[in-house]
This record gives structure tokens, sequence and C-alpha cells, in this order.
């Protein structure tokens, strides 16, 4: 069965419609939501209407850093980040507000680990962005044997690790839309992208897709109206940056 990996969506309604869209044009019916709902975009009471519809649909949905932030503002003080999720924190009312507090921070499927940062120190938001950092967080999620596959996202890139033959972790970057085989007998962790705030100067969103049957995954960019995503935080009052990241992909 096939399963589309959203993460780091970032409240940017046009970047997750746009992925869900192209997810299921290409046959998928389940999600995993990594994480990051909502932080820097216009939309977030929409988007995260929108994930727990998914959720209702038996989506797995995990808390990242963004969606704590926005139930507790002043934990950053100071900061545009903090700036931006109290903004956040008006727009969405108590339901949604009890949604993302309740949200968990890893989740196991089968063979497969879900983390928003890293599966070593869920709670410390730990970014998983070279082989040091992947092979913590694999390590840990590997202490429950049955797992070979630990899927992440936190950093805004794509980029897929494995332990070879000798069990040193290799970093492998993997050109989108081309399907990767995974065969069990390794140990494997991705981060699968930001789907509302690409940073490594492309504008396209993020998202991949893990197929457990053929055993393999597929990452994406997906085209979607950027500029109309960037004129939604002009138009909110947000900070300038947050429309410029969506502007120049970084």
């Amino acid at each position: 069965m096939k399963i589309a990996l959203l993460s780091d969506i970032h409240a940017n309604l046009h970047a997750f419609e746009a992925c869900v869209s192209h997810a299921r044009a290409n046959g998928v019916v389940r999600f995993a939501v990594l994480g990051d709902l909502v932080g820097y975009g216009a939309q977030p009471a929409e988007v995260v209407r929108r994930v727990r519809a998914l959720a209702e649909e038996g989506a797995i949905v995990l808390q990242g850093n963004h969606d704590a932030l926005a139930v507790n503002p002043l934990a950053q003080a100071g900061t545009l980040e903090a700036g931006g999720a109290a903004w956040t924190r008006s727009q969405l009312d108590a339901s949604a507000l009890e949604f993302l507090d309740g949200l968990p921070m890893t989740a196991t499927d089968g063979e497969v680990f879900l983390v928003h940062a890293s599966a070593d120190a869920p709670q410390r938001w730990l970014y998983v962005d070279s082989v040091h950092r992947a092979a913590a967080s694999l390590n840990a999620a590997c202490e429950d044997a049955g797992v070979r596959y630990v899927f992440g996202g936190h950093v805004h890139h794509q980029t897929l690790y494995f332990r070879n033959a000798n069990q040193a972790l290799m970093r492998f970057d993997p050109t989108p839309g081309s399907p990767i085989p995974l065969p069990p007998h390794r140990r494997w962790i991705a981060t699968v992208g930001s789907v509302g705030q690409p940073r490594d100067g492309a504008t396209p969103a993020m998202y991949a897709m893990f197929d457990a049957g053929r055993a393999e995954m597929t990452f994406y960019r997906v085209a979607y109206d950027h500029l109309a995503a960037a004129a939604c935080i002009r138009a909110a009052g947000l900070p300038e940056p947050f429309a410029q990241r969506l502007e120049r992909g970084l």
C-alpha cells in the first residue's frame, strides 16, 4: 500500500492542496503528516481543518515544533517565529489548538517509524541534517527490532540515508520522481522535505511516497501557485521574510 508522507506544511494551503491532489492522482489512499502544520504561512485554520479531515480518513498526524509553539507562543518570545506563532494562535479556535496540543511526537506503522525531527530525542526538535544525526535517529528508532524505515521532516530538504553491508551510514540525494528501491534487509532513514516552505533554492512543494508492497520510495516536487501563497502572507500582515522564502525557495 502506498502512503504519502507530508511534513512542514507551515499553513501553506496552496502547497498542501497541490501535494494532496498529486498524491491521490498517483494512487495514494493513506497519508501521514509529520508535523509543522502551522507556522510562517497565512492559512493555519484552513490547513488544520483539512489535516483533521485526513485524520478522520485514517491519516497519521504528528506534532512539530511550530505546532507546539502555536499552542504556547511565548516559548521563544522576541523572535520572528514567536511573533508569527502568536498570530497563528489568534487564528485558531479552541478545538484546533486542542488538536495540535494532543498530537503525538512519534508513531510506528508496521516496519515504519515516523517522527517530525529525530527519533533519539523527539521533544528536542533536533535536525537530522548530517550522517551523524541520521545515525543517532536511526539507532534510536531501530531499538524496536521490527523497524526498518524511519521517516521525518523538520530540515526542509529531501535526503535518504541507509546502512551499507559494512553497517556504515551512507547519504543519497534523491532525484524527484524516480522510485528508489528500499530493500528491507537494510535500515533506511529519510527526510521527506517541506510541503509549504522549501529551502533548497527551488519553489515547488516537496513530499514523498512510500510503497511498502514494492519496498520503494519516491520523492516528489510539485509546482503550485507560490506567488499567491506569498501574497496571502503579505495580506495577513505577517513578516515580509516569510513571503520572500516562498518566492525564493530559501
